[in-house]
């Protein structure tokens, strides 16, 4: 390894974090507002409001207009929510049934499931253009009023992997639609 700069050590005096605290950076503006009726990964747009990718808006806090500066040149952004409506006092399942593929619950963590131990979400979205401090967006899968923590361009050199193993997706349609079942029975109310 050839380095300009001698080895530092910024990690062993540093205690380990037990709890980690955001500050949301701005909200959702979307035609969702409901969950069934939203995609579940924006490039998956079967059975959903008007069965296309539809437009958005991130409107950022008014005083990091100047942190979205150069952004208005990239096509792709990827956008980090806090999926709200997910963070009850209920614990998160540790295996869930995907929309796609067998009927086999899977680990959730080998899944893009919105019940997550943290509910975050982490969306790949088309940049239409950029007003002072409001991005607008395409192909979004986020309901109206879900905070957003973060904003980063896409690369494709760095962010595309295009040859990756996709594991238990293996042999999976990309473009075959989800499968939605109606539930026969009615689920219970929500926990209070």
């Amino acid at each position: 390894m050839l380095r300009s700069k001698p080895v530092q050590d910024h990690t062993s005096s540093v205690e380990a974090v037990a709890q980690v605290t955001l500050t949301p950076i701005g909200v959702v503006r979307s035609p969702y507002t409901e969950r069934f009726g939203t995609p579940r990964q924006p490039g998956v747009t079967d059975q959903v409001l008007e069965d296309a990718a539809l437009d958005a808006q991130i409107v950022l806090r008014p005083d990091l207009a100047a942190a979205v500066a150069d952004l208005a040149g990239f096509d792709r952004i990827w956008v980090i929510a806090w999926l709200h409506l997910n963070a009850g006092d209920r614990p998160s399942p540790l295996t869930v049934t995907p929309p796609r593929g067998p009927r086999v619950r899977r680990g959730v963590l080998s899944t893009r499931a919105p019940h997550r131990p943290n509910p975050l979400a982490l969306s790949a979205l088309r940049l239409v253009r950029v007003d002072g401090h409001i991005l607008h967006v395409r192909g979004i899968d986020l309901l109206d009023g879900t905070p957003i923590l973060d904003v980063k361009p896409y690369v494709p050199y760095t962010d595309a992997f295009p040859d990756s193993a996709v594991g238990w997706l293996t042999g999976l349609v990309p473009t075959e639609p989800d499968l939605y079942r109606p539930t026969t029975t009615p689920r219970p109310p929500p926990r209070p």
